[in-house]
């Protein structure tokens, strides 16, 4: 078996203490993730890799760093952040104890946990920046920082808008009134 996330163990298997260690460059297989944001299919993903032998099995140490995009869930604006995860799994040997891999031909595969680990990482409700303050609900306009949405008045209670004063009147006789005093 060959891939990109396929590592060979052949000269460390059953040789605890030894250790090999691994810098690549791969693709990313396909879209990781299925949210708001993902990593898309062909995106460099960047492994480093250390695999041990112990006497269960190889233990794979990993760091991964790739980019993810999509939108923020506020305002729905292009987003495009780093991701880095790091991950420890043991790839036990096979028809010893359970283990959720297994060294297989003399080699283990780490897509399957690379892809899980990056997947688990997303956020869920991504936004373009901590304090986004998302679209305005009647326009769909996109709001400026700090800007606070209008809410809409319930029709049915706009009888009693005409009965109260408006904040520009209230501001307006209150201003009046201290030129008076003075």
């Amino acid at each position: 078996m060959s891939g990109p996330f396929v590592f060979p163990v052949r000269d460390i298997a059953h040789r605890a203490g030894e250790m090999r260690e691994f810098d690549v460059e791969v693709p990313a297989p396909a879209k990781w993730g299925e949210g708001l944001v993902y990593v898309a299919q062909g995106e460099p993903v960047q492994l480093r890799v250390r695999l041990e032998s112990v006497h269960e099995g190889i233990l794979v140490t990993t760091e991964v760093d790739t980019t993810y995009r999509g939108v923020c869930g506020r305002c729905l604006e292009d987003i495009d952040r780093p991701v880095e995860v790091e991950f420890q799994e043991l790839f036990g040997y096979p028809g010893t104890e359970a283990t959720d891999f297994e060294v297989q031909d003399d080699h283990v595969d780490l897509e399957t946990p690379v892809r899980d680990s990056i997947v688990l990482s997303l956020p869920f409700q991504p936004v373009c920046q901590p304090d986004c303050p998302g679209l305005d609900p009647v326009t769909g306009e996109k709001l400026a920082a700090g800007t606070v949405p209008e809410t809409p008045i319930d029709e049915r209670w706009a009888a009693l808008k005409a009965l109260t004063p408006d904040q520009d009147d209230v501001a307006a006789r209150r201003l009046a009134s201290d030129t008076e005093k003075s």
